[in-house]
């Protein structure tokens, strides 16, 4: 096989969806957080950052452009890229610096809301492939190899208590959990349920005020809610449309006018609805403008029909 550190292709592990917290001694927990996964290949002269999709972002994040002296070893890290603001994730400020392209905007950026690389697992150390190895070794490992300082951060565990950690978690508003089997290895680009997320969500009720036929196979929901008697517009939900709730909504009379009070960006080719049916949606956050991430339909409110 190829040295991976030379590679520089890895599609990293991936996590699955599991939904409830639990205990278990055969488990140990993290915290999950709101970032960008991102692989460090650092081999003591340099460092490349390359996000899930293979794309590099050293450049975007100048800041964490010399994380290989902060290790001891050539190594690569998995992680999540953050930028923190209160001591918490801000995935909103993540975003915008991610699209950024102008060099001097970037260096700003990178003073005023500097991000932190936090590693939670080592796939190479020194000159050794680990992914074989079980997970409490590799952890061992990451701790040999990295230095800490403001701009990486290893990933904290707590052994057993799967449950006290989410509700730590949820008392931060932090994104939820991950809980991984101790003795898993490192499937590259594999999802495996030897790694589980579990996150904290928020659920609200939304007005269903039309819908967006997307394929014939897929239909996003347009969500309003109410202001000082003006509904505003609160973007879509596709995730979990289906079912009778589904049903009933397409049964309903549509209407020639857009419910807000002018049509919102990309919703020229909705059918609208009058906004009188009512549904839950649970999502991770809102935005500064009041729109959901990660918005997952959870059905109609059978009280409100």
């Amino acid at each position: 096989m190829a040295d991976l550190l030379a590679q520089k292709n890895i599609l990293p592990m991936l996590i699955a969806d599991n939904g409830h917290p639990f205990d278990d001694p055969d488990y140990v927990y993290e915290l999950k957080f709101d970032g960008e996964r991102c692989l460090a290949y650092v081999d003591g002269k340099k460092t490349v950052l390359q996000n899930r999709r293979l794309l590099l972002v050293t450049s975007k994040f100048p800041e964490l452009s010399d994380l290989h002296r902060q290790v001891r070893v050539p190594c690569i890290l998995d992680g999540e890229l953050v930028v923190l603001r209160d001591g918490k994730p801000d995935f909103g400020e993540l975003v915008r610096r991610s699209l950024m392209s102008n060099r001097i905007k970037i260096e700003f950026a990178a003073k005023q809301a500097p991000a932190t690389y936090i590693a939670f697992d080592i796939l190479y150390y020194q000159d050794q492939q680990v992914t074989g190895r079980p997970l409490t070794e590799r952890k061992e490992l990451l701790k040999k190899a990295v230095r800490e300082n403001e701009r990486l951060a290893v990933s904290r565990i707590v052994e057993e208590k799967g449950r006290a950690l989410f509700e730590a978690a949820k008392t931060m508003d932090l994104e939820g959990i991950v809980a991984k089997r101790k003795d898993s290895s490192y499937t590259m680009g594999i999802r495996s349920k030897d790694w589980i997320k579990i996150k904290n969500l928020q659920d609200d009720d939304f007005y269903v005020c039309g819908y967006i036929h997307k394929t014939d196979a897929v239909t996003s929901l347009v969500l309003g809610q109410y202001e000082q008697g003006h509904l505003v517009y609160r973007g879509h939900v596709t995730m979990g449309v289906r079912g009778e709730s589904f049903h009933h909504i397409l049964r309903q009379r549509p209407i020639d006018v857009c419910p807000f009070a002018e049509v919102p960006r990309g919703n020229d080719g909705a059918v609208w609805l009058f906004p009188e049916l009512v549904c839950t949606v649970s999502f991770m956050e809102r935005s500064a403008g009041g729109f959901l991430r990660h918005p997952v339909f959870k059905g109609l409110r059978a009280d409100k029909i």
